[in-house]
């Protein structure tokens, strides 16, 4: 009886401590990402989950995660390594497209300084893109240096916005100088989420 419960527990056992072997990823709000993810090719790393919260009763929004070639705690590298990147939102209440619309222009506005007028148009195309995000639902952002910026809603590609440039101010919206709440850009940067 022993042998028999021994070659059932153990492997049982194992897999339960140790998992089957897939990478498991990490959890912030109940919301699961894989440690790695694949863009044309190149395997990007986690490089940290953020908590988007709301209005001083700290509202929980969104999760986010931001996968890097080369995962960094230093927002200037990661916005200036040249590499691709890969943003992915995925929110836990539902958010209408008027107040996503106004999130993005408002990050834009305070992270983007002089450039912002050149990116005005390409903003324009990027809210055209959104409307309302349902909980569970999921927006990416794929840079791709040279490309720009692909954006997928909710597993439809919407299209892909050109420039350098823009990749590097939508980024800086949640890890540049003023992002949406501190612990967002804390926890993208490798810290506690939330």
């Amino acid at each position: 009886m022993k042998s028999i419960a021994r070659r059932i527990l153990v492997p049982l056992l194992a897999t339960v401590c140790f998992g089957s072997g897939t990478a498991l990823g990490k959890a912030c709000n109940s919301a699961d990402f894989p440690d790695q993810v694949q863009v044309d090719g190149a395997t990007l790393s986690l490089n940290g989950l953020g908590l988007r919260q709301a209005t001083f009763l700290k509202v929980n929004v969104y999760v986010a995660a931001l996968y890097a070639a080369k995962p960094s705690k230093d927002p200037g590298v990661l916005l200036g390594s040249g590499a691709p990147t890969e943003l992915v939102l995925r929110f836990v209440r539902d958010v209408g497209a008027d107040d996503l619309r106004k999130a993005w222009s408002e990050g834009f506005e305070k992270n983007s300084g002089q450039m912002l007028p050149a990116l005005k148009e390409r903003i324009g195309t990027l809210n055209g893109w959104l409307g309302d995000v349902k909980t569970g639902q999921r927006l990416v952002f794929i840079s791709k240096p040279g490309a720009g910026v692909t954006v997928e809603v909710n597993g439809t590609m919407k299209g892909t916005i050109k420039g350098d440039d823009f990749a590097k101010a939508l980024l800086s919206i949640w890890i540049g100088a003023d992002p949406p709440n501190p612990e967002i850009k804390s926890g993208l940067l490798g810290g506690p989420c939330g």
